[in-house]
C-alpha cells in the first residue's frame, strides 16, 4: 500500500470511528487489494475443492466490519490484524459447520511449521490450531495475539509490535515460546485423540 494511501486510509479509519458511515465506503476500495492478498494466503493451502473462496472470504470480512461492535481504529495496522482475526473466525467456524471433529481427531500429527500453513489436508488442522491458540490466550493471551497477528495476519514483527505496543524483541520471544508451547499443545491433542 503507498504511504498516501496509508494516510489516507487511517484518515478514513479515524472518520468511520466517529460514525462517518460513508468513510466505511470510501475505505473499501482502498484496502480491498490488501485484504484480498491475505485471503489469497488464506485460500491457497487450502485444500482442493474447498467451497469458501477468496472473495467470499473477503465479502465475508466486509459483512463482519458493518456490524462490528466497537470501532475505535487506531490505525491501518489495527485495522488489517481485526480484518485477519476475522478471516481466521470465519475459516474456523466454516470448518466447524462442516462437522468435522473437534481437537484433530484423525487429522496426522504435523510439526507446527506445517500445520500452520493453514491446513491443506483437512480442517481437523485448523480445527486443532485454533483450539491449541484459545488454550494458549487462557495461559498467555500476548503470545497467543502474537501468533494470531504473525501468522494468520501476516504482519511482521514491527507491525505486531505496533499493535501489541511492545518491543519487536518481546514479539520475537513471544514467537519462540509461543511456537513451542502451541506445538507441545497440538501434538497432545493428536496423543489423546489417537
Amino acid at each position: 500500500m503507498k504511504q498516501s494511501s496509508t494516510g489516507e486510509v487511517s484518515r478514513l479509519l479515524k472518520a468511520w470511528s466517529s460514525g462517518d458511515e460513508t468513510a466505511f465506503d470510501r475505505l473499501l476500495p482502498l484496502v480491498y487489494h490488501e485484504l484480498h492478498r491475505r485471503a489469497q494466503r488464506y485460500m491457497a493451502n487450502e485444500r482442493s475443492g474447498h467451497t469458501l473462496q477468496t472473495t467470499a472470504l473477503v465479502n465475508e470480512v466486509y459483512l463482519r466490519l458493518v456490524d462490528f461492535p466497537h470501532r475505535n481504529w487506531e490505525n491501518r495496522t489495527h485495522f488489517l490484524a481485526v480484518c485477519a482475526q476475522l478471516m481466521r473466525r470465519i475459516l474456523v467456524d466454516f470448518a466447524r459447520s462442516r462437522n468435522y471433529q473437534k481437537r484433530g481427531g484423525g487429522a496426522r500429527n504435523l510439526p507446527l511449521d506445517e500445520a500452520f500453513t493453514v491446513c491443506n489436508e483437512s480442517p481437523l488442522q485448523i480445527i486443532a490450531v485454533d483450539d491449541a491458540l484459545a488454550n494458549l490466550a487462557a495461559v498467555d493471551r500476548r503470545k497467543s495475539r502474537v501468533v494470531e497477528l504473525r501468522f494468520f495476519g501476516g504482519l511482521d514483527v514491527q507491525e505486531t509490535a505496533e499493535v501489541l505496543k511492545v518491543s519487536p524483541e518481546t514479539v520475537m520471544r513471544d514467537w519462540k515460546m509461543a511456537k513451542v508451547w502451541l506445538v507441545r499443545e497440538i501434538s497432545g491433542s493428536a496423543s489423546r485423540g489417537a
